[in-house]
């Protein structure tokens, strides 16, 4: 019997497909099977499709102080912010990642040299994963870039933080097409629950914990001349 309790927690999807809603996104097919099981733990949940937002491309806060007339991102990064949990899904084009998961990637990146009321970077203390789909190879591929990403941030990556499903290499059925048989695919849904529940199980440890440890890694400490053990090399 599971004792684990998960409510209490947040969890948001950005589903970085190229198609604006309404229209299907087969990545987006694939995040609502982790979705749901975090719906059924109690935990609260919400999806962003980020192409529907405005969001300039930069490395800066807010690029409306940079030339671009509109930016979304400083709302959308409330809503990640706020949550424990971060999960990015993505196509894949060329074996890569698509350009909107780098867009999302670099705005994250432009909020990193915040600070959290530890006096860390701002995303530690907070987990993440990814959701990736195609019809040619290449999920290890992009999830490997994109939880580099997310760890090099500050966000802790726990094991098998991704899932992933590939339709017939070449034109065919994608995840939420006919005959497709994505929904009843053994290996894609043993990793999909997987890795929801390690997604769950790392944000509960971290938040009763009361986050990542802060002994080590506080820039502020660093710039007033605290090394703790290290000791530079003779």
């Amino acid at each position: 019997m599971n004792t684990q309790s998960f409510k209490g927690l947040k969890a948001v999807f950005v589903n970085c497909t190229l198609k604006s809603s309404p229209e299907q996104s087969h990545t987006e097919g694939l995040m609502k099977v982790s979705m749901k099981i975090m719906k059924k733990e109690g935990v609260e949940v919400e999806l962003i499709r980020f192409v529907d937002h405005q969001v300039a491309p930069g490395v800066y806060p807010d690029m409306t102080e940079h030339g671009w007339e509109q930016d979304e991102w400083p709302d959308l990064f409330e809503k990640i912010i706020a949550a424990d949990i971060l999960v990015i899904g993505t196509p894949i084009w060329l074996g890569e990642r698509s350009s909107v998961a780098s867009r999302l990637i670099e705005r994250l990146y432009a909020m990193s040299a915040k600070t959290n009321a530890k006096g860390q970077y701002i995303y530690y203390g907070k987990t993440g994963g990814c959701v990736v789909t195609g019809n040619e190879d290449g999920v290890k591929h992009c999830a490997m870039s994109i939880l580099y990403s997310l760890q090099h941030l500050g966000y802790v990556v726990p094991p098998q933080a991704d899932c992933g499903w590939l339709g017939k290499i070449g034109p065919g059925p994608s995840y939420l097409d006919e005959g497709s048989g994505a929904a009843q695919h053994d290996f894609t849904n043993r990793n999909t629950t997987f890795m929801t529940y390690n997604l769950l199980n790392m944000a509960t440890l971290l938040k009763d914990a009361g986050g990542f440890p802060a002994h080590g890694n506080l820039p502020k400490a660093w710039e007033e001349g605290e090394r703790w053990s290290f000791e530079v090399p003779s």
